[in-house]
Parts: structure tokens; C-alpha cells; sequence
């Protein structure tokens, strides 16, 4: 058992640890933190390391900023931004055409909350990647869980203990490889072959 946090087409570390459980616990009363993979995701792009943001905005009347209080911002059309930029760093990569019917609700779809946004990807993935780990959320704050803690993953700034095993990127003859992107790049790249890499 882990406890996660949900976060928005979650890095490679974060999927590595999904699929090496035997039950997945979302922490769904956390309180919100900038600079995070809640709300964001890293690509390869053409010009190297690309980040894709979900502009996000909170009820006035909230003091302390709870994650699943977190609305999306919608004023920027920031889905169609996202896709664009999918099409154009992996229009060419070997399994674009194969997933990307299946992703298009998620820019689509308008949503209130980011963490339906956030669950919306992980349901996605895992339907890609065939993971069927059973996952359940929580009622209240975990100060200590039974389960492991790995909702460190959700910071842009941690590190997994495992290193990510290398694997063709679209630019990385002129970048190098690139750990840890989001999980679309080794989807993209790898098809169903990425989830032996994880």
C-alpha cells in the first residue's frame, strides 16, 4: 500500500512506484503547494525540457488552500495549448497516433477542479498501460500513514531513490535523454512496452 498525490500526467518516478504496489491511496486533503506536478507536466519538445501548466485560481472565500479546492483557471484556453504541444514534440514519435484518441477527452472536457483533472490523466494512463491496482482516496490530512508515503513524488524538486532505465526520446540526439519527463513521453515513445520499463 502507497499513498500518492494525484498530479497531472504524472512523471515517469511516480508511475514506477504505481505499478510496484498492491493498492494506491490518493492524499485528496492536502494542503495546495506551488511548483509542483500537481498542476504541471515536463515534455520533450523541440527545444529540449517543456513545461505544460494548468493555470490554476482559488475560491476567495478559502483561507487555507486545499488541493481539491484548487479550481482550473479556464480564461487562458490552456487545453488547447497542451495538445498543440503534444502534436508537435510527438506527432513523429512510434505510438502518438495509437493514444492520443484515447487523451483527447482530457482537453476537451471543461472542468471545475484540478483534481478531476489530475484523476481523469491517472484513469487514462492506467487504461493504457492496463495498470488495475485497486486505488482509494482519503477522508482526512495522513500526518502519519500506515501505507508508504510517497507523495514527496509531487515535487518538481525530489528525486525517486531509482533512476529512470534510459529509452529513445524524440530529441535526444541533439539533448541527451532527459529523466523523469511525464509519463506521455515514455507512452508515446515506448507504447506498451513502457510499463516493463517502469
Amino acid at each position: 500500500m502507497s499513498l500518492f498525490l494525484p498530479t497531472y500526467f504524472s512523471p515517469i518516478s511516480q508511475y514506477a512506484a504505481l505499478v510496484n504496489t498492491n493498492k494506491i491511496t490518493f492524499e485528496l486533503e492536502d494542503n495546495y503547494v506551488k511548483q509542483t506536478y500537481r498542476n504541471r507536466c515536463y515534455i520533450f519538445g523541440a527545444n529540449g525540457k517543456q513545461v505544460l501548466n494548468i493555470p490554476v485560481k482559488f475560491p476567495s472565500t478559502s483561507e487555507k488552500k486545499k488541493t481539491k479546492e484548487a479550481l482550473v483557471d479556464n480564461t487562458s484556453n490552456w487545453q488547447l495549448h497542451h495538445l498543440k504541444s503534444l502534436q508537435s514534440a510527438y506527432r513523429n514519435s512510434p505510438f502518438f497516433e495509437f493514444y492520443i484518441d484515447d487523451l483527447l477527452p482530457i482537453f476537451q472536457k471543461k472542468y471545475k477542479f484540478l483534481m478531476d483533472v489530475n484523476m481523469d490523466s491517472f484513469m487514462a494512463i492506467s487504461t493504457a498501460l492496463e495498470i488495475n491496482t485497486p486505488f482509494s482516496k482519503t477522508k482526512e490530512y495522513q500526518t502519519k500513514p500506515l501505507e508508504k508515503d510517497l507523495r514527496f513524488l509531487a515535487n518538481t524538486k525530489s528525486h525517486s531513490e531509482k533512476e529512470n532505465e534510459k529509452y529513445i526520446q524524440m530529441f535526444d540526439e541533439k539533448y541527451g535523454f532527459l529523466p523523469n519527463l511525464s509519463i506521455l513521453d515514455l507512452l508515446f515513445m515506448e507504447g506498451p512496452n513502457a510499463i516493463n520499463l517502469l
